[in-house]
């Protein structure tokens, strides 16, 4: 693969661009403050719950509505699996909260790189309307951002490669697509994106 050939590049955003802060210390401060007492073990069991009910409904987040319903719901899923007397109304946002994403190192090295190749870049991924804000405040906005949740369907269904493409304007055939999961790589298959593996830097170095 030469980047001559290459008019834009997608790529997915966890695991590729940004990674999950570790929630366990503000979660234990916020269920303290409400007395609920449980070992960091149990809270970090509890919230690999709640990230596996998320996976699965990220996309149904499509608008203001949705997306605080899905994080109440998410919310629930959380203290349920703690086995926290506490309703979820009272702690989802104390749980949003403690949800922060940091940019992977030189992700932001990378993606100046692939700017001055005069590359269109669109991050693609399995999440809720809300991404922009976490890439804001992983100090990588202004990115163009398609969701499963705009989409409508998740990763590796085709609409949300084809939504991008579509949005930036580019051919199919002459845009890459950067993932970490098996999901990246048959859904931009399918939509007639190349693919290539993350970590970013390597594909740079390639």
């Amino acid at each position: 693969m030469r980047f001559a050939e290459l008019d834009a590049v997608t790529l997915d955003a966890h695991g590729t661009l940004v990674e999950l802060a570790n929630p366990v210390p503000e979660l234990d401060r916020c269920l303290r403050e409400r007395r609920i007492k449980r070992g960091g073990q149990e809270i970090a069991r509890a919230f690999a719950t709640e990230v596996d009910y998320y996976r699965e409904h990220a996309h149904e987040g499509r608008d203001a509505e949705t997306l605080a319903r899905l994080r109440l719901e998410c919310t629930g899923v959380f203290l349920g699996a703690l086995e926290a007397e506490l309703a979820p109304d009272d702690f989802v946002e104390a749980f949003v909260g403690s949800i922060r994403f940091e940019a992977l190192p030189g992700t932001r090295r990378s993606l100046r790189a692939l700017q001055r190749r005069g590359l269109a870049l669109a991050v693609i991924s399995n999440w809720d309307v809300d991404l922009h804000a976490h890439l804001d405040e992983a100090g990588l906005g202004g990115l163009a951002v398609v969701t499963s949740a705009e989409a409508g369907a998740p990763k590796p269904a085709t609409a949300v490669f084809e939504l991008a493409v579509q949005r930036l304007g580019v051919r199919r055939d002459r845009t890459l697509h950067v993932g970490d999961s098996e999901a990246d790589e048959v859904g931009a298959g399918a939509a007639g994106l190349r693919f290539a593996p993350a970590p970013l830097a390597t594909v740079l170095d390639a």
